[in-house]
């Protein structure tokens, strides 16, 4: 599969390369150049296949030949070593739960599938690579741990100071070994802003192989799209009209789920559910993107004014903006809105979700408003115990802690302290 810059800049180049850089040479994001459907009979045989072998199934294309085949099954069954169930809440609401694996959030797939590649195409190579990644919260902690002890990578973790969870921060400045966190006096979209630059500065690239393990590389974006197709699986003999809400930040996992309905999966729409960050919701009112300074919300890892992947998404349908609309619905909600989410989910259901599978949820209600013989899943995306003040707070119970986030809790906190590119730039030349 060859892949092309979205800014229709740079020459078209292979998987393999794709991976490596991260972004393209023009600073656009990588597209596959082209995606086909899977068979019919893929799906209407579903129930009969594994977790690995959708997946399998459903991702070779996009990195063949660079992958041979018996390599990428192996990747996978390490990347999906841990569950994806579908909890039904009432007969139009489910939730996909997306936190079993190591750190307890949905990155971990695309985080430990795109290590494992970087690790393949690596095997031989003596030159090293530096994974240079920013965070909203749940990302930084789920590239440490699939990148931990990867030979010939390190990884660079830009986080913003004061607004990630603690769970979240003792998930990604506690590993040590080829891991380095980096504390931004900033909010995300500096740190975001700071990596871009950081690929584009040739006294840096010169020097040493950046790539990026946020959802703009393809391999942490892609692998995505299983997701979506685990959750037909469990539900299509007993549902029709499945629709997907999902909390969105950057909009990589929206849009990787798009892919998987280009792929064929019978999915009939998807909702983008903001918080106070809303420019898609605006968008879709408006045909205006306009991007903004990112807003603190306690949906943190959503606090995004800019996502990267939005592109991708216009890119799917060439940028029609009706063909869009009529696949894609947006709703944007405060904070208070969202706790009171929280409450009502434990009280009504007697479940407890975390701040942006709240979000997904209030995505659900609204469609369903007019929509109501859908069944609509929303993604619980980190377990809640990783945001444990806000949850607890709102329904005054306490939540046991997992032994995944147990294991971090009493590590210490090992971080360098920046405020500017400057202080990136010193780290990568100086430290790396």
């Amino acid at each position: 599969m060859n892949y092309y810059s979205l800014n229709r800049k740079a020459p078209d180049t292979n998987f393999e390369n794709a991976v490596v850089k991260g972004l393209a040479p023009d600073s656009g994001l990588y597209f596959p150049k082209e995606i086909k459907p899977l068979p019919k009979s893929f799906f209407e045989d579903i129930d009969n296949k594994s977790y690995p072998e959708i997946a399998f199934e459903a991702i070779k294309q996009f990195l063949s030949p660079e992958i041979p085949e018996a390599v990428l099954k192996t990747i996978v069954e390490e990347t999906l070593s841990f569950d994806f169930p579908v909890i039904e809440l009432d007969e139009n609401i489910s939730t996909l739960e997306l936190f079993h694996g190591p750190t307890m959030a949905f990155k971990d797939v695309g985080a430990r599938f795109m290590a494992r590649c970087l690790g393949y195409f690596n095997k031989n190579n003596t030159n090293e690579v530096t994974v240079l990644v920013a965070t909203s919260g749940d990302t930084g902690g789920a590239v440490a741990n699939g990148f931990l002890g990867v030979k010939g990578v390190n990884v660079v973790i830009l986080y913003p100071s004061g607004k990630v969870s603690d769970i979240q921060e003792k998930q990604l400045t506690t590993l040590g070994q080829n891991i380095s966190a980096l504390e931004v006096d900033g909010v995300f979209d500096d740190c975001q802003d700071m990596v871009k630059k950081a690929f584009l500065d040739e006294t840096i690239t010169g020097k040493m192989q950046l790539t990026s393990a946020n959802s703009i590389n393809v391999a942490r974006w892609l692998p995505q799209l299983f997701y979506f197709m685990f959750a037909y699986k469990q539900l299509h003999n007993k549902h029709d009209d499945i629709v997907f809400s999902i909390p969105s930040g950057n909009f990589g996992n929206i849009c990787a789920g798009m892919v998987a309905q280009r792929l064929g999966l019978p999915v009939k729409h998807f909702i983008a559910a903001n918080n106070a960050n809303n420019v898609v919701t605006e968008y879709l009112t408006t045909e205006n993107y306009i991007p903004k300074p990112s807003i603190a919300t306690i949906s943190n890892a959503m606090d995004v004014g800019n996502p990267s992947n939005f592109v991708r998404i216009k890119e799917l349908y060439q940028n029609n903006f009706e063909r869009l609309k009529s696949n894609l619905s947006s709703f944007s909600y405060t904070d208070d809105e969202t706790r009171q989410a929280l409450l009502e989910i434990y009280e009504r259901y007697n479940y407890i979700a975390d701040p942006h599978g709240a979000v997904g949820y209030l995505g659900c209600k609204d469609y369903l408003k007019t929509n109501p013989k859908a069944h609509c899943v929303f993604l619980e995306t980190a377990h809640p115990t990783k945001f444990l003040d806000v949850v607890e707070d709102v329904i005054d119970t306490k939540v046991e802690l997992p032994a995944q986030i147990k294991s971090v809790m009493n590590k210490e906190k090992v971080a360098l302290q920046i405020s500017d590119y400057e202080g990136l730039k010193s780290f990568l030349l100086n430290t790396i």
